[in-house]
This record gives structure tokens, sequence and C-alpha cells, in this order.
């Protein structure tokens, strides 16, 4: 991400799956089988259990910023999220094809980038709409912060999902500016299709890199020194203002963006790296990916 958008380092019929995923070593994950939803419009959402984790960052991890303050965080009620970024498929579906052809790296596969953070939920309302998705009473809507960084860590309490490294070979970023102890990679320079890397302990791809992914919350570098330890939402109101204001003279406030992208360093794709976005712009480095509350959800 560059420095002026983030702020950061660089810049249903209900077709249920069982998926066995390997253990993550930070929480007890042994047994764990993660439920595949597959929606109406053919998205797969995994089932996330309930549970508690330490989100942001060590005093002692190398590249952490001011803005990652470790503390204990508690997610009190299992969600579905998407297994996938949305696609430029799933965004045309919902909104039709000329939203979608907003993409910069076109292909129906790859993830939908160049995407406001309004536009992101005109997704989530249209397709919590649609009317299988409306008859089964599920809401759709973005990750907050907290939910983000639950998924991605998936158990982990290492810098990336994958260990204290993080190589061109498991995601998509600037690979000449990898982190830990691995070599320079492949550098892709755009996105790649979905699903293109290894998943991490919740079955979730891409969590590291391709698109950075817009989250619900208001962007607050101070939040998280004293936030809530259940479930929290960030703030309620805009509180970092841009440079901008609407029409009417308001100020223009920024919201947090999560994971990194393919313009990054590795750097900038750590588990607990934050970023920022303006909700009306559109970035060709941020897409999304969805959430369903899972007390909405009826299982086969």
């Amino acid at each position: 991400m560059n420095r002026n958008i983030t702020g950061c380092l660089s810049g249903f019929g209900i077709v249920c799956l069982i998926l066995l995923v390997p253990a993550a070593p930070a929480q007890d994950l042994s047994a764990l089988k993660v439920e595949i939803v597959t929606s109406s419009i053919g998205m797969k959402l995994a089932r996330i259990p309930a549970g508690t984790f330490q989100m942001g960052s060590p005093k002692t991890e190398v590249e952490r910023k001011g803005d990652e303050s470790a503390h204990e965080v508690t997610i009190t009620k299992p969600f579905l999220i998407g297994v996938y970024e949305v696609t430029q498929t799933e965004f045309s579906r919902i909104l039709g094809a000329e939203p979608a052809g907003k993409a910069v790296f076109k292909g129906p596969n790859r993830p939908m980038d160049n995407v406001t953070w309004e536009d992101a939920g005109a997704f989530c309302r249209a397709l919590s709409e649609v009317p299988a998705e409306r008859a089964a009473g599920r809401k759709y809507r973005l990750p907050t912060e907290a939910e983000w960084e639950y998924v991605c860590r998936a158990g982990t309490q290492t810098v990336f999902n994958s260990g204290d490294s993080l190589s061109a070979a498991q995601a998509n970023f600037n690979g000449e500016y990898p982190y830990g102890d691995v070599e320079p990679g492949v550098y892709l320079r755009r996105t790649a299709d979905v699903g293109s890397y290894k998943p991490n302990g919740f079955g979730l791809y891409d969590m590291h890199g391709n698109v950075a992914e817009w989250c619900s919350d208001w962007y607050d570098k101070e939040y998280y020194y004293d936030s809530p330890a259940k479930d929290p939402l960030g703030p309620p109101v805009g509180v970092t203002p841009t440079d901008f204001t609407t029409k009417a003279g308001a100020k223009k406030f920024y919201l947090s963006v999560r994971g990194g992208c393919w313009l990054d360093d590795a750097r900038a794709c750590r588990s607990a790296c934050r970023f920022r976005g303006m909700p009306e712009i559109n970035y060709r480095l941020i897409g999304f990916r969805v959430v369903c509350e899972a007390a909405a959800v009826t299982a086969n």
C-alpha cells in the first residue's frame, strides 16, 4: 500500500461440506472441523467458532507499528466469513456488470479491486436481499477489525498465520521484499486468482496479500489501547480525519483496512498490521470479504 492511502509501511439451496484443516499452535484447534457453506450465488463461507485470541503485536515484532497494541480479545459468537475475497464474478452478479467493470486487474476469479468501502457495503446489503438469502435469514456485512485479525490468525500467534516469515511462494505481495529468513521471490505486480496460495488454519485464502480488505470499523490509532475485551466494534464515529470534507463542509474520516496487498512488502502483510482508507475512494489495492452472522444461518 502506498503511504497516502494506508499510513502503513509501504504504501444458498445450501450445500454444506466438511473440511478438515490442520491445528494451529496458539489455540486448541486440534479437533476443529470447519464447515463450509455454499450460498445461493455459489459463494463459499467458513463457519468460524467463537474464541479468545491475542490481538496486535508484541513489542519485539520486527517492523511493528505504534497502533498495534497487544491485548486479549474474545469473539463471543460463531460467524461465517468468505473463504475467498469477493470475486469480480460475485460482485457482477449482485451489483451488475458496470460496477464490476471498475476492477483494474480483470478476471472472473480475480478479487474485486478498485472498490470503495461504500461499494463493499452496498454489495453486502444487496446480497442480503437476494430472495434465497433473505428467506434463510442470512444478513451480510463487512468484518470488524477484531474479527478480521481473529480469522487471519486462525489460532496462531506468529507474525503471519504461516509462521514468522513470508515468501512469495506463500502469498501475493512484492516478493522482492520478503519477511524473515527467506529468499526474495517473484513480484507479480497484479492480483492473482483467489485461492492461488495455501489457506490458513480456518481454511481461508489470501488473508495475507492479494488485495487488502475493508473492515467495518472507523480507524483510530489509539482505539486498541483501551477497547472492549469482548467483540470490539471500533469507534462509533469517525476519529481520524482525512484532508477532505463533504460538500456541506463536514470532515471526512478514515476507515480500517487489513491484510496487505500485491503491491506491499511482506512487512505490511503481517497479521497485526493496520491500514486506513477513505470510504468513497476507489483504491486498486483494496477489495473485501463478507461476514454472515452464524445465528442467522440454517445449516443442514
